[in-house]
């Protein structure tokens, strides 16, 4: 069995504004982006079909992604091969795109096999974004006020709510560049990712705050725990969105990646960012 050792970092040669400046400067990054493409486009990323409306397509057809691409008027926004299934494909119209039952007319004119159709209207996908919005706010405010229940005290609360926000911009500003939508699959994620966050930053405050024990070593402690949970959980979530891309299963690709992202921005705003204001809290704030 192979055993993971986690290095004991010293943290002495660093000040907490160059702890708390890397974060910070990606977190700005992360917000610039959003703004940008909220500016240009109206949406701060790019929305899927659940969320924008249009409509679906299962075909089963010998002809190449590209042929069925321009088979159809308008042009699908994308054509994806089944995993597992040798020429089905599943094909994505956005909302300007004629009715469904129009599609699937111009599918069986050029000889493929329709093997289901679906579609999602505006006002329903309109619809999905309120309620998805309001679960990640709902999520993120229970978050917060747990945070604030079991410390009672601004400073180390505020670091645990400063970490998960910036674990969810980061991630969000990445799909943004990446133009990958934004999808029910990807809000889960979201979901899941708060609940990830807020284990490892109160897994640090609870080792420093409420354990005996020198700073440094407690950290270390908390460290040995949460940097090896957090890389199991990266490393699981890589393959599971590998595996989930290669046989194209998109639901189960899209959380991995997002996990991934935001399991890995966790480590940095972990043990930098809520680091340096747990270290400014304990020897320069008010618990000094």
């Amino acid at each position: 069995m192979v055993e993971f050792e986690v290095p004991e970092i010293d943290y002495d040669q660093y000040s907490n504004r160059q702890l708390a400046a890397v974060p910070l400067a990606v977190l700005a990054v992360a917000i610039a982006v959003l703004v940008g493409a909220y500016l240009l486009t109206g949406s701060p990323v790019a929305l899927g079909i659940e969320f924008t409306g249009g409509s679906q397509l299962t075909v089963e057809s010998t002809m190449s992604q590209a042929e069925i691409q321009n088979t159809f008027t308008p042009e699908p926004v994308s054509v994806q091969g089944v995993g597992g299934q040798a020429n089905t494909y599943v094909l994505t119209f956005d909302a300007e795109a004629e009715n469904v039952s129009a599609l699937v007319d111009q599918a069986e004119a050029a000889d493929m096999t329709v093997l289901g159709s679906g579609e999602t209207p505006a006002s329903f996908g309109q619809q999905s974004q309120e309620i998805a919005l309001l679960g990640l706010v709902v999520a993120f405010l229970g978050m917060s006020a747990l945070a604030f229940a079991l410390f009672r005290t601004f400073v180390p609360s505020i670091a645990i709510v400063l970490s998960a926000f910036s674990d969810i911009v980061i991630p969000l500003a990445v799909l943004s560049l990446l133009q990958v939508k934004l999808s029910l699959g990807t809000v889960a994620a979201f979901l899941m990712l708060i609940g990830y966050s807020v284990d490892s930053d109160i897994l640090l405050n609870n080792h420093i705050l409420r354990r005996r024990g020198e700073f440094y070593e407690s950290t270390h402690a908390a460290m040995r725990t949460g940097v090896s949970m957090t890389l199991t959980s990266i490393a699981a979530m890589t393959v599971m969105a590998i595996m989930a891309t290669f046989y194209n299963i998109d639901l189960m690709a899209q959380i991995g990646f997002v996990l991934v992202l935001g399991l890995t921005t966790d480590l940095m705003n972990t043990y930098m960012l809520n680091l340096s204001l747990l270290r400014w809290y304990k020897f320069e704030g008010v618990a000094r």
